[in-house]
C-alpha cells in the first residue's frame, strides 16, 4: 500500500536528489497505515552529513596525494599488488574450503587454538592481568612510548 501511495504522487512532492552517478527523484510523502489513512509531508533542508563527510575525504586525499613527495606510480603498483593479492588469496581460500577434509581440520584446529587460548589467558585473574601487560607492552612497541 505505502508504494502504491509512493507511486501515485504528484511531480511537485518529488524531490531531486543528485548522487554521484545518477538524480534520482525520492518521495517527500511516507504512508502511515492503519484505521486512519494519512499522508505526513517532509521537507529535509540542507545537506546530509554523509555526503559532505564524503566529500570531506575525498577532498584531504586528494590534498594528501598532490603534496606527496613519494613516487605516485609505485603508490599505484603497491595499491594494485594489493588488490591482485587479496583477490588471489581469496579465490585460495575458497578453493580450499571446497575440498571435503580441509575444512573441517581447519575448524578443529581453531576451536583447539580458541580453548587453549581462553585456558590460558582468559580463565583466570593472573592469566588476564598477563594478556593485559603484553598488550600494553607491544602497543607501546608499535607507537614508540
Amino acid at each position: 500500500m505505502a508504494s502504491l501511495a509512493a507511486s501515485l504522487l504528484p511531480p511537485l512532492l518529488l524531490q531531486d536528489r543528485k548522487t554521484l552517478f545518477r538524480t534520482s527523484q525520492k518521495p517527500l510523502v511516507s504512508y502511515v497505515g492503519g484505521r486512519q489513512n494519512c499522508a505526513v509531508i517532509v521537507k529535509a533542508t540542507g545537506d546530509s552529513s554523509e555526503s559532505s563527510t564524503s566529500l570531506s575525504i575525498l577532498k584531504s586525499v586528494r590534498n594528501v596525494w598532490d603534496n606527496s613527495d613519494e613516487d605516485k606510480v609505485g603508490l599505484v603498483g603497491l595499491g594494485f599488488a594489493a588488490i591482485v593479492a587479496l583477490w588471489t588469496s581469496t579465490n585460495v581460500i575458497s578453493a580450499v574450503d571446497k575440498l571435503p577434509i580441509i575444512p573441517v581440520v581447519f575448524e578443529i584446529i581453531g576451536i583447539l587454538f580458541s580453548t587453549w587460548f581462553v585456558y590460558r589467558y582468559l580463565l583466570f585473574k593472573p592469566d588476564r592481568e598477563e594478556l593485559y601487560q603484553i598488550i600494553n607492552k607491544t602497543i607501546s612497541q608499535i607507537f614508540g612510548q
